[in-house]
């Protein structure tokens, strides 16, 4: 048995759940992971990610030397360079100098609109401050986004529209004071594992009644009192059809609503031609059923609505968050422990990236941009004359590349995200990346996105770096480093740092501060402007963590939100329309392509398709009915082409009830079947989400005399 040299404690890299965990060191080497049961998020418990996807911090892929293309490329003529023999190996000097003066070149001739940054929901809260502090600071753009944008940006310009807050209103772990809750649009099991097990053990120990609403067969549709199989993007339709069974039937909150909303009857109004029928006429989900769902909901002393990106990734993503809020204020489950609302955040860091302002519409703590208290706020914290920084909103993570030509943006640095494997219609992405002047790739692995860059910088993964990740709970919790970085690799914040320096020496802009001497100086600098993170200190969270907001020194953190009012005063009813997906099926696209994650992979796939769990899941596959497969000849296991109007991807078929008549489902973690490169790129105009889990595709079968060696393709390397 082997002894470590030590153990460290710190936070799950993966998803929104942020477990703790315990890295076992030996001759540093992580070679166990294992997880504290006195942990208020897991309590000892682990999914296959966070117990063993680890490995890819030692894959012999990662690259740990700063690097600089051989190739100077051309607006128009980037290309992808895969082969580390197209790069070379530099020093840290020569390559930041060289970003630093290939950036301020543009910045000067082209000015604030050239330059754009992607954040990254992976990293920590001080690499993400200090991102967008840098270019908002020293190139006076909003032109800041991240990953949010791509999972729940509807959900947040919903919640910020209804409560003028955006975050979880209470824990996940409150799921066991549930007497009802809906789960819809997550496939929980897969996505936040540890959450789903608290949702078993409400149902199995608590006597709590579950609702699914989502098109698949999930996993705890076999622990749901109640399963609503909805066509994707029926969302506004089913959850106002529920609304209207609530007022028909007044099993309204009157009182909740008088004390606490607002625009009720304009509401009321708008919920006329939602009867349960025409729902079910465009749902498919029968009309008994929206009314069992609804009473089952309304009369609940305690219920809760927890939700992924099934919800918000569509066209009308805001609409079909606001009507889950609707639902919520109608019933007043809202405002208590065991009830509320709540989203549940993809990324480890995706709701502390956000915290830090990584979005351009918003400083730190939610400050809109285009508020002159508010820039006065960050100016006098980094030290910038008064009317420095920029008023003008910025580019979405979906407009930046579209805005890749002369006259738009000209510079794109990346921290930690691949556009070419998250974006939408990956061929028109490719397009946008070829047209970009310069681009900078920080990260750990050589990504579909990064090949197309001119600077490679190393950076360091959650093992080597300390830090903070707030969990979709709005917890904030230590990361510790459990070695040394790995060759010259150095961590993101002293990265950017240095860059920062670097680019005011060469700019007659303010000094902003950049000689941090550890990680909590950073936090502690963003919490003195942003009262949700007052209260928090390295010391106050280094065993549990705090649950934002902690507004001072002495305050134990807030579980439950909006307990006495709400931050924009009132709840606020949003009335709404019903419009549909952009792509129906149709004669030549007749399926519903949808989405998502498989247990064992996450997201763009960087680390755990360089770890062990690639060996659990080699392969994408596309999930299809047995009805849908008999009719078109399509067997289990057989590869198979998926056609949209935008691309098309060969892949093996899991023939499965888990999939609806007409549906098909497609994780999105293999680059070499892509699914984003048939995803609509259309948007929702309020949130700028783009419609991943709606669009029309056909299915064919691929035999041996159309495809040589099919089996080729389907288990070919990631790049």
């Amino acid at each position: 048995m082997i002894k470590p040299d030590r153990i460290v404690t710190t936070t799950c890299p993966y998803c929104g759940v942020g477990c703790n965990l315990q890295l076992h060191v030996k001759d540093e080497h992580i070679f166990k992971v294992t997880s504290p049961f006195d942990s208020p998020v897991n309590h000892g418990n682990l999914c296959v990610k966070g117990r063993f996807g680890y490995d890819y911090v030692y894959h012999p892929k990662r690259v740990t030397t700063p690097m600089i293309r051989k190739t100077l490329q051309k607006a128009g003529e980037r290309t992808q360079a895969f082969d580390l023999s197209e790069w070379r190996e530099t020093t840290w000097d020569e390559t930041l100098n060289y970003v630093a003066d290939r950036l301020v070149e543009i910045y000067k001739r082209d000015g604030s609109d050239a330059m754009a940054v992607y954040a990254c929901a992976k990293a920590t809260n001080e690499d993400n401050y200090l991102l967008q502090k840098m270019y908002r600071a020293i190139f006076r753009t909003n032109n800041v986004d991240h990953c949010t944008r791509l999972c729940h940006a509807g959900s947040v310009v919903a919640l910020q529209q209804a409560t003028g807050s955006s975050a979880m209103s209470n824990t996940a772990s409150q799921v066991i004071q549930n007497d009802v809750f809906i789960v819809t649009g997550s496939n929980t099991s897969e996505n936040h594992p540890i959450i789903a097990l608290q949702m078993k053990e409400a149902v199995r120990q608590h006597g709590a009644k579950m609702i699914i609403i989502d098109p698949r067969r999930i996993e705890l549709v076999e622990f749901a009192e109640m399963w609503l199989p909805l066509k994707p993007g029926t969302n506004v339709p089913v959850f106002s059809a529920m609304a209207h069974v609530i007022v028909k039937e007044d099993l309204v909150n009157s009182e909740f609503i008088q004390n606490r909303t607002e625009g009720f009857n304009d509401f009321i109004e708008s919920l006329d031609k939602f009867t349960p029928e025409y729902a079910e006429e465009i749902s498919g989900v029968p009309a008994e059923d929206i009314r069992k769902a609804a009473r089952m909901y309304a009369t609940a002393n305690k219920a809760a609505i927890y939700w992924g990106m099934g919800i918000s990734q569509l066209s009308h993503g805001t609409a079909s968050a606001l009507a889950l809020i609707n639902l919520a204020f109608l019933t007043g489950h809202i405002g208590r422990e065991g009830t509320g609302l709540n989203p549940l955040r993809g990324q480890n860091n995706v709701q502390g990236a956000s915290d830090m302002g990584c979005m351009p519409f918003h400083y730190p703590g939610y400050m809109r941009v285009d508020n002159p208290d508010n820039r006065a706020k960050w100016e006098k914290a980094w030290n910038i004359k008064a009317g420095g920084l920029s008023l003008k909103l910025g580019l979405t993570t979906t407009e930046i590349l579209s805005h890749a030509h002369e006259g738009g943006v000209r510079a794109l640095y990346i921290m930690g995200e691949n556009p070419m494997m998250s974006e939408p219609n990956l061929n028109e992405t490719r397009k946008h990346m070829q047209q970009l002047e310069f681009l900078v790739a920080q990260d750990i692995f050589m990504n579909e996105s990064g090949a197309f860059a001119d600077v490679f910088l190393p950076a360091t993964p959650f093992a080597e770096k300390d830090g903070t990740f707030s969990n979709t709970d709005r917890r904030v919790q230590r990361v510790r480093a459990a070695h040394a970085p790995r060759g010259q690799a150095r961590v993101d914040w002293q990265i950017i740092c240095d860059l920062a320096q670097r680019l005011e020496s060469k700019l007659e802009v303010d000094s902003a501060y950049w000689k941090y001497s550890n990680p909590e100086e950073i936090l502690r600098e963003m919490g003195n402007v942003n009262s949700d993170y007052a209260g928090i200190t390295y010391e106050r969270i280094d065993k549990v963590g705090l649950i934002y907001p902690v507004p001072d020194m002495t305050h134990p953190g807030t579980p439950t939100l909006f307990k006495e009012s709400f931050p924009r005063g009132r709840g606020k009813f949003h009335p709404l329309d019903y419009i549909p997906a952009k792509e129906a099926p149709s004669d030549e696209y007749p399926f519903i392509l949808t989405t998502g994650r498989v247990l064992e992979h996450w997201h763009g796939g960087s680390m755990t398709r360089n770890s062990v769990l690639n060996e659990a899941y080699p392969e994408a596959r596309v999930e299809m009915n047995p009805a849908d497969a008999e009719i078109h000849g399509i067997r289990n296991g057989d590869p198979v082409k998926v056609k949209s109007r935008r691309g098309e991807v060969i892949l093996r078929a899991t023939v499965t009830e888990k999939t609806s008549v007409g549906v098909v489902f497609i994780p999105f973690h293999f680059a070499e079947a892509a699914a984003n490169l048939l995803t609509n790129d259309v948007l929702d105009p309020q949130a700028k989400i783009p419609e991943f889990k709606a669009c029309a595709v056909q299915v064919f079968p691929v035999r041996k005399k159309n495809l040589p060696n099919p089996d080729a393709i389907l288990q070919r390397g990631r790049y």
